[in-house]
């Protein structure tokens, strides 16, 4: 009598590291076109923005008022594109973790990782660092771009001069707690069509209603609005005098996003995927 001996393939049974979370979260980022595509789209508009706008700028130099010449700053100009970028890293981030509840793989994710704010601190940390590099290039490339364009009329400036590096490294952090702030609200409101409307309401939303307060009221609450806040670190000069200083700007935009961060993750942790 013979007998068979069945074997079961070699099981990987290691233990869970967030070191291995982040890996996969780094695999899983990639494998889908619209981060891909997102991040192209951060990219393009960081670095075209600006050059269009000094090309059309020094086209039509000689037809500016001595005003329009005099504020002109080719720092702000070279760091323009955040205007634009920042929606597409705003809806990438959201997408990063409310992707995952639209299509159920969350709740694989968390079958691998039961303690689940692994998860979420992985995907943040990856999604930061690859916005961060990404941002932060892109930004170097449109501000020496702008620069030599607007040699012709020499109203460029280099990265040593006074507030240059600031604004250019600055943009990049901006942009990277904005992903990170998007991804927070797809954590908490596990919902993509939520979570973008959320971001763009907080973004921008706040700001028009502001705007239609009594102006004294309106320029109190104004500095202390997520975008006005979040863009001092990004900035050179300012169109007005009611805003907060350069960190301490960027300290309140930290702020919102940490506490919308502490709210997903206590979500995370709580409630059913």
């Amino acid at each position: 009598m013979s007998t068979t001996t069945l074997t079961s393939p070699a099981v990987f049974r290691g233990r869970v590291t967030q070191r291995r979370v982040a890996r996969s979260e780094w695999t899983k980022l990639w494998s889908l076109r619209s981060t891909r595509w997102s991040l192209l789209a951060a990219v393009v508009s960081m670095v075209g923005i600006g050059l269009i706008i000094s090309a059309v700028q020094m086209s039509r130099w000689s037809s500016l008022s001595f005003h329009d010449r005099s504020i002109f700053d080719s720092i702000d100009v070279g760091v323009s594109g955040y205007h634009l970028a920042l929606l597409a890293i705003g809806v990438l981030g959201v997408l990063v973790i409310s992707g995952e509840y639209s299509t159920g793989m969350i709740r694989s994710s968390l079958m691998a990782v039961p303690k689940r704010l692994p998860v979420l601190w992985a995907k943040l940390g990856v999604f930061c660092a690859v916005t961060f590099v990404l941002m932060l290039a892109a930004t170097f490339v449109s501000f020496f771009g702008v620069q030599a364009i607007v040699t012709s009329h020499h109203v460029q400036h280099s990265l040593g001069d006074p507030h240059a590096l600031r604004a250019v490294v600055g943009t990049a952090l901006f942009l990277t707690v904005l992903g990170a702030l998007g991804v927070g609200l797809g954590a908490l409101v596990r919902n993509t069509a939520g979570g973008i409307a959320s971001c763009v309401g907080l973004l921008f939303v706040l700001p028009g209603i502001t705007a239609l307060l009594p102006a004294s009221t309106g320029d109190a609450i104004s500095p202390y609005l997520p975008l006005n806040a979040g863009t001092t670190v990004a900035s050179s000069t300012f169109d007005h005098s009611h805003h907060l200083s350069t960190w301490a700007g960027f300290a309140v935009f930290c702020g919102y996003t940490a506490v919308i961060i502490a709210a997903a993750a206590v979500r995370l942790a709580r409630a059913d995927a």
